[in-house]
This record gives structure tokens, C-alpha cells and sequence, in this order.
């Protein structure tokens, strides 16, 4: 038995997402982001004596979307409180953030295991908080600069319960969590630069105990491999320490990316550390009926919605439906093509080739893509009818599609590349052709079928490539059979 297989894993995982408002939290700062160093600032970021913070709607709404996509509870009754420590970045020495309240309760993640089964990764909460600013130290100098820019940008936490096993798993729920986000149009995602940011709680314990093993958190990790990276490194160290009877201790530490290991950054704090106490300058914030009912009537269409809607309605495999809806935007162009053809499958294959290709060969977002959903349904159309082969649909159609707004009917006849697939057009053809190959006529009927492809390359020559393949290569079988 390995050391590894002597200890089972437990981690819990701490999601900061960013939220796509155009002002802070508790002010009207601007959030946008890539702006000059504290120019997003005001009285109120800065943490002015006599400044007072106010709510913003929107940010609670956001938080109401993220609980209902994970079907958590709703808060109706919420009040802010006030999580005091201190660093240089967050001027007024506390964070304003939710303790007892939490806008959303419970819930659960649903996931993709490695054997196809589903996990869904149990939630404890999700609160509205505001973000720090940010701290940039340069190479070689010992000073550090301050960008409070970030300092009250909106956030929610969403905190796992401590029920994932494995970085396979992290990896997963990570990927869910951006999905839902990115759906729910309430945060980009983007991890690298930092409107997404995961910490991860890790122990480990006896393989058969019950006792959880003393948790350490990682921090510093700006993409889902570094997650699954420094998860996988401090798995391996803890272990290493356990099986040299040493302690773990429970602490904070950073993951640095160029050495693919965990360094320890403070010991953790204890909860009275924080000394939270309700947020005397924030009046609480009640979700009446109508406003919960409001926004759930603006909720979009989710990716497991959207997942069942493709595989159980359209047959797509799981595969396929996991592509499609790794994006909002392409799922959603995907399913207005269904509106207009039944060709799913064929669909499916076109909107995850051609359509993203040229999409992330120009990094376009689908709202600049040229072809409409309805015109790609033509085009779907003109090769299910037979009209036009794949080949040509997909080398000389789509393409002219990208440049002009003609029908593909209108761009097929204009290149001349409707196929022939009347039998009365191609007979001759054949005739001729089967004439000309007296010598392979009788080899054919001989047993060596394989000279059928021989046949049906000099017919695709004489008719220029507009023979239907199928009608030609029946008819073509027929002829020879009777020759």
C-alpha cells in the first residue's frame, strides 16, 4: 500500500468571485478594470472620517442569482457586519462582510466524475463582501506599492463544505462554479486576473478515522491547473509529515507557480480573531417576496438546463452536450439553430467545428460571428437534402457565407456546385464509363468489388464533383451488376 493510500483526502474550497457592476460595493467608485493605480477611488474607498457606505442593489441581486443557480436558501432578513484585521491595502482596517447572515444557505454544485457518475459538492454558504485593494512588490525593490482601485469591489464567496476529495474533483467544481457565474452574467471568471479567485482548505486523515486532520489553507493560485497543482503538492507534504509522526500545522500558505510548491505565509486565524460585530452604518436588507420573484423570473437558462435540453431532447451525446455548453454564448447559438432544422447531430458537429474555429482563430465572441443561426440551418438543409455534399458546404459555402448575407442556396447555384442526383443526368455518364472498362467490368463481377471506388472517381471527374455520392454510387453498383 502506498502512502497516499493510507490517508484520505479533505478539502473545501473557498471561491471569491468578482461581480460585474459598474460601481463598488458601498460606494460609487467605479469598478472597471486596467485603469491607472488609485484612480477608482473616492472619500469613501479611502475610508474619510465621516463617510458613510451605502448598499448596492445590485450586488445583492447577483448574490440572489448565484444561491438560486445552486439551489441554496434564500436570506430574506440580511444584515452586514464588520470583519476587523489589518492590512496596508484595506484603508479602513476591516472588511465589511457578512458573519451571521449570509445572503444564501446551503445549496450544492453538481460535478463530472472521471467515471461519468455525478457528485454534487455540498455548499455551506455564500455571502456578499467587499474585495481588498491590491499590494505589488517589484523586483529588487523592498518597498511596496498600493493600489486601492480594487479596494470594495464587489464580491461573493462561495464557501464548499469540506467534502472534495481529490484536485481531479477541485478542478471540476471549479469549472462548474465559472460556468454558472459566466451564465448568470454576474462575473467574467477570468482567474488571471484575479475576479475569480479560489483558496483551498486541505487535511488529511487515517484512511477509517472520522476525525478531520488539521486543515491548512493555500492561497495565490490564479488558474484552475495551479489549483490542481498545489492541491496535489500539499497533499504530498502533509502526508510526508504524518508519516514521520510530525505535526501539521494549521496555517496560511502561498503557492508559488515557478516552483510548483507551498510555502507557509502566517498561522491561521482563529475566528475571534476577526472580532465580527454587526456593520453599525449599513441599514439591513430585506428580500421581500416580489423582489426574490422578480429575479427569478430574469434567471437565464443554466448548463445542467441546457445539458439534460441537449442530450434528452436532441440525442447528442454527453460529450457533445458537455462542449456545447461549456459556453453560454455557444450553447445559446447552438439551440436557436435547433430552432429552425432537426438535424441535431449534424448541427452540433458544425456550431463545435467550423463555427468556433473561425471564432478562436480571430478571438471573436459569437455576437461578431457573420452567419446567423437561421442561415447555418439553410446551409444544414441544402446537405441533408442532398443538394450539396459536406465537402462542398463545409470548403466553398461556408466560407462565401462568412463574406456575403446570400442564401447558401443562392451562393451553391452561383458557384455551380449542385450536385446531380437525377438518375436520368447520370446514366449516360455511367454508361459511357462502364464502356470504356470492359477488362474491369469483369473483374468486378468477378468478386473484386474494391474497383467500385475506380468507377465512381471517373464519374466524379465527368460530372465535375456534383454527383450525388449516394444516388451515384447505387446507381453505379446497379449498372455494373447488370453489365
Amino acid at each position: 500500500m502506498s502512502a497516499r493510500e493510507k490517508y484520505t483526502v479533505v478539502i473545501g474550497l473557498e471561491v471569491h468571485a468578482q461581480l460585474l457592476t459598474a460601481s463598488k460595493a458601498y460606494s460609487t467608485d467605479s469598478t472597471e478594470f486596467g485603469n491607472l493605480p488609485n484612480t477608482n477611488i473616492s472619500v469613501i474607498t479611502l475610508a474619510h472620517p465621516g463617510t458613510l457606505p451605502r448598499s448596492n442593489r445590485k450586488v445583492v441581486e447577483y448574490a440572489i442569482k448565484m444561491g438560486l443557480a445552486c439551489h441554496s436558501a434564500i436570506t430574506r432578513y440580511n444584515f452586514y457586519d464588520r470583519k476587523n484585521y489589518f492590512y496596508p491595502d484595506l484603508p479602513k482596517g476591516y472588511q465589511i462582510t457578512q458573519d451571521k447572515t449570509p445572503i444564501c444557505v446551503g445549496g450544492h454544485v453538481p460535478i463530472k466524475l472521471k467515471d461519468g457518475s455525478t457528485k454534487n459538492v455540498q455548499l455551506t454558504r455564500i455571502h456578499m463582501e467587499e474585495d481588498a485593494g491590491k499590494s505589488m512588490h517589484l523586483a529588487g525593490e523592498i518597498e511596496s506599492l498600493i493600489d486601492l482601485n480594487r479596494a470594495g469591489v464587489p464580491l461573493i464567496e462561495i464557501v464548499s463544505e469540506p467534502e472534495i476529495c481529490n484536485s481531479d474533483e477541485a478542478y471540476a467544481y471549479l469549472n462548474e462554479v465559472r460556468k454558472l457565474v459566466r451564465y448568470l452574467e454576474i462575473c467574467d471568471g477570468n482567474m488571471e486576473e484575479g475576479s475569480l479567485r479560489c483558496d483551498a482548505n486541505i487535511s488529511i486523515m487515517p484512511v477509517g478515522t472520522t476525525k478531520f486532520g488539521n486543515k491548512v489553507e493555500v492561497k495565490n493560485m490564479n488558474s484552475f491547473r495551479n489549483v490542481q497543482r498545489a492541491i496535489e503538492h500539499e497533499i504530498d507534504r502533509q502526508i510526508v509529515l504524518a508519516e514521520a509522526g510530525q505535526t501539521i500545522v494549521s496555517e496560511t500558505r502561498m503557492f508559488d507557480a515557478t516552483t510548483g510548491e507551498t510555502y507557509s505565509l502566517r498561522s491561521k486565524e482563529n475566528l475571534n480573531d476577526y472580532r465580527y460585530f454587526p456593520e453599525p452604518d449599513l441599514q439591513p436588507i430585506v428580500v421581500s417576496d416580489q423582489w426574490l420573484a422578480d429575479i427569478k423570473a430574469l434567471m437565464p437558462s443554466l448548463p445542467a438546463e441546457l445539458f439534460e435540453k441537449f442530450t434528452a431532447q436532441f440525442g447528442l451525446s454527453e460529450y457533445d452536450a458537455n462542449v456545447l455548453t461549456d459556453s453560454k454564448e455557444i450553447a445559446l447559438y447552438f439551440d436557436e439553430v435547433c430552432r429552425h432544422t432537426s438535424s441535431y447531430k449534424m448541427a452540433s458537429n458544425w456550431v463545435t467545428g467550423a463555427v468556433k474555429s473561425y471564432l478562436n482563430e480571430r478571438t471573436l465572441h459569437i455576437n461578431d460571428f457573420p452567419i446567423s443561426a437561421a442561415r447555418l440551418a439553410d446551409l444544414i438543409a441544402l446537405i441533408e437534402s442532398g443538394k450539396v455534399s459536406h465537402t462542398v458546404g463545409a470548403q466553398k459555402i461556408f466560407p462565401a457565407m462568412l463574406e456575403n448575407s446570400d442564401a447558401p442556396l443562392a451562393i451553391a447555384e452561383k458557384l455551380n456546385v449542385l450536385q446531380e442526383g437525377d438518375a436520368d443526368s447520370l446514366t449516360p455518364i455511367i454508361a459511357e464509363i462502364i464502356a470504356k472498362y470492359p477488362q474491369k467490368v469483369a473483374e468486378y463481377k468477378g468478386g473484386k468489388k474494391g474497383i467500385l471506388g475506380m468507377f465512381m472517381g471517373d464519374l466524379m471527374k465527368a460530372t465535375k464533383g456534383k454527383a450525388d455520392p449516394k444516388v451515384a454510387n447505387k446507381l453505379m453498383e446497379e449498372a455494373l451488376n447488370n453489365a
